[in-house]
């Protein structure tokens, strides 16, 4: 509604003439010292259900051929994967996925297929779990199939290949709870059947195939060792190759990026001196690495994909902005002419068709919530599709900006801050907004309901990178470790002390306000440090820590849940009671807005019941707000809109902007 249409050579990109630089390597970040924007008039309120309505289509995948693509719709609260031409750009055909069931993801098989994976919360021998569960579809008649066993296991779709022609995925499953998993091979047809191919070896929790189809490496832990299993090719035993202690594990291990079907070399992902992750060429058979493909000195990788001949085609990486190196001069090329064509200031391919006959490009901004094109090379067209916030001005929405302030240790963070238009940077009120995750999750300057939402309606709002967030190496993913509700809460605190000696924000106008453990970290802020903040609101947080890492066990290896528990608690005789607001609920002193989704699969709803009944008798009981027919992140526009009307409500009488 709000795009300015494409203009002059966009629409036929042969007749653009203009040159675009493209930096295929990382350029310097350089984050400027804090000084206020020049004042300018307040720009109108953005309606509430225009941030809310997150109806329009994502994830937008090209099929094989080109010629049509698939992409995921909300629609009064149900996911469907809908099918559209794209040459047309029309719908031909939708799949939905059913009422309170997460659509978790979905990918083509072949040209005529799709694979997709639904999760369920349930119950499993009195204990909560989130069910996942595969089907495939035929295109040609919509028919849908159950991909999996009888058997009643919880994680039941991990693909780890699928078939170029779609005759057949290879899927990791155990054949009960208590065994390490087999891979299967499922035929992609109406009965689905089935046939194990690669039985569970000790300790193996990964498998992982070739491109033609051969498992050729599985590793895990076991008895406190790291084992893995190779074999060069299918007429081979799978071996075992190495078994590892924790620590030499640590120096020697590698994520597997591209096996070469019929070679022991391919690609892997590994650590470098300087603690960052490289693609290099790697030997499976010597198990050393050849030499280094990319490697970036200040960011990790976070993403690498290849062509169907097995070679690199781009690799990804997050400075302040999401990144993209291509390898070739042909794409280098087909980036700077996109980027010539689009007004826009970040234009990425997202999609492509196997051949390269048709791409899906997203163009948009920090501070532009952008459009999806579809562009066909041949004949050099782009058509806009789509844009991702149709109701959303994007003429009236903040700019956010990097920032560094140092953590009372020492530590450096990176933080983004987006300031309101139209107001003075001085004494401002001050949302800290802390990411879920934790662990390799991170921030970035790029479009944010909910930050531009608060920022439209006059509040600061800062984003820490606080420790133990991704994309900055190991060394600073380590500092997290043990550190929830310690340190990285520090961190928190020590930004609301940096923004307040900058000037702009009011050391008594300072809420948090977070979902998933952003909202863990909302509840622990306003309980651990109630004379700091004037307000907390919590979407979906963790209440206690026990329970959820009890929770989070179901969709780990033993090991796995194991190591994962050691992360979040660190020193073994700690308690994670001791951070954990549901067990000082009844201190609660500040004004709390605590909400939570009924069908949550990820944090479940027993943390939000926990919290509520420890509140009880507190001098201030929080605010409570339940939605039945939601999950752990908004499917229905209606009921993000109810959580975005209560929040302002809710900040507005504890924390007002004017």
């Amino acid at each position: 509604m709000f795009r300015r249409l494409v203009l002059g050579c966009a629409a036929v990109l042969g007749n653009c003439l203009s040159v675009a630089s493209y930096a295929q390597e990382a350029a310097t970040i350089e984050v400027p010292t804090f000084e206020a924007p020049v004042l300018e008039a307040k720009p109108p309120i953005i309606p509430v259900e225009a941030f809310a309505d997150n109806s329009n289509l994502s994830s937008a995948k090209l099929s094989p051929s080109g010629d049509k693509f698939i992409a995921r719709v909300e629609l009064e609260g149900i996911s469907y994967i809908v099918l559209f031409d794209a040459e047309t750009r029309q719908p031909t055909g939708k799949i939905s996925t059913g009422d309170k069931i997460d659509l978790e993801w979905f990918r083509w098989a072949g040209n005529d297929k799709i694979l997709f994976s639904v999760s369920k919360q349930g119950k499993f021998f009195g204990d909560d779990v989130r069910y996942t569960r595969l089907y495939s579809v035929n295109l040609i008649d919509f028919t849908q199939t159950y991909i999996g066993r009888k058997e009643p296991i919880v994680e039941g779709d991990n693909v780890i290949h699928v078939a170029d022609d779609g005759s057949y995925a290879l899927v990791s499953m155990q054949r009960t709870i208590y065994d390490y998993p087999s891979v299967f091979k499922f035929e992609l047809s109406e009965d689905g059947s089935a046939r194990e191919i690669q039985t569970r070896r000790e300790g193996v929790w990964t498998w992982v195939a070739d491109s033609a189809g051969v498992v050729r490496i599985g590793y895990g832990w076991s008895r406190n060792r790291m084992r893995i299993y190779y074999r060069s090719n299918d007429d081979n035993d799978l071996d075992m190759v190495g078994k590892f202690k924790e620590d030499e594990a640590a120096k020697t291990f590698w994520d597997v990026a591209y096996v070469k079907p019929g070679s022991d070399l391919g690609y892997v992902l590994e650590g470098t001196k300087g603690g960052r992750v490289a693609l290099k060429t790697f030997d499976f058979g010597t198990r050393e690495s050849v030499e280094t493909v990319y490697e970036n000195e200040k960011w990790d990788l976070d993403l690498v994909t290849f062509t169907d001949d097995g070679q690199p085609q781009y690799a990804a990486f997050t400075d302040d902005r999401d990144q993209i190196v291509w390898f070739t001069e042909e794409d280098k090329r087909r980036q700077r002419m996109l980027e010539r064509a689009l007004p826009q200031e970040m234009v990425r391919i997202t999609s492509q068709a196997a051949n390269g006959s048709r791409m899906l490009v997203w163009a948009g901004g920090e501070n532009d919530p952008g459009a999806l094109y579809v562009f066909t090379p041949e004949t050099k067209r782009l058509d806009q599709f789509t844009e991702m916030r149709s109701q959303v001005n994007f003429e009236y929405l903040a700019r956010p900006m990097a920032v560094d302030y140092e953590a009372r240790d020492g530590t450096e963070i990176r933080a983004y801050l987006t300031l309101p238009r139209g107001r003075e940077a001085k004494g401002l009120p001050l949302i800290i907004m802390p990411h879920g995750g934790p662990y390799g999750v991170r921030d970035q300057l790029r479009y944010d309901d909910d930050v531009q939402l608060l920022a439209n309606r006059g509040y600061a709002v800062l984003q820490p990178n606080y420790r133990g967030s991704g994309g900055y190496g190991r060394a600073f993913s380590r500092l997290g470790n043990g550190q929830i509700g310690r340190k990285m809460q520090d961190d928190l605190d020590d930004a609301m002390d940096w923004a307040v000696k900058q000037g702009f924000a009011a050391a008594d106008r300072v809420c948090v306000v977070g979902g998933s453990y952003g909202g863990y970290a909302a509840l622990w802020a306003i309980i651990r440090n109630p004379e700091r903040y004037q307000c907390a609101a919590s979407w979906a947080g963790v209440t206690d820590w026990d329970s959820q890492l009890k929770y989070d066990a179901d969709f780990f290896s033993r090991k796995g849940g194991k190591r994962w528990r050691e992360r979040v608690e660190g020193e073994d005789d700690f308690d994670l009671d001791e951070v954990s607001p549901a067990e000082f609920g009844e201190k609660l002193n500040r004004p709390v807005l605590l909400a939570h989704g009924e069908d949550d699969n990820n944090v479940p709803f027993s943390q939000f019941k926990k919290m509520r009944n420890a509140t009880k008798n507190a001098p201030m009981p929080p605010e409570l707000l339940v939605i039945e027919d939601e999950g752990h992140s908004f499917s229905k526009p209606e009921n993000k809109k109810i959580w975005y009307d209560r929040l302002i409500a809710f900040l507005e009488k504890n924390n007002p902007a004017d």
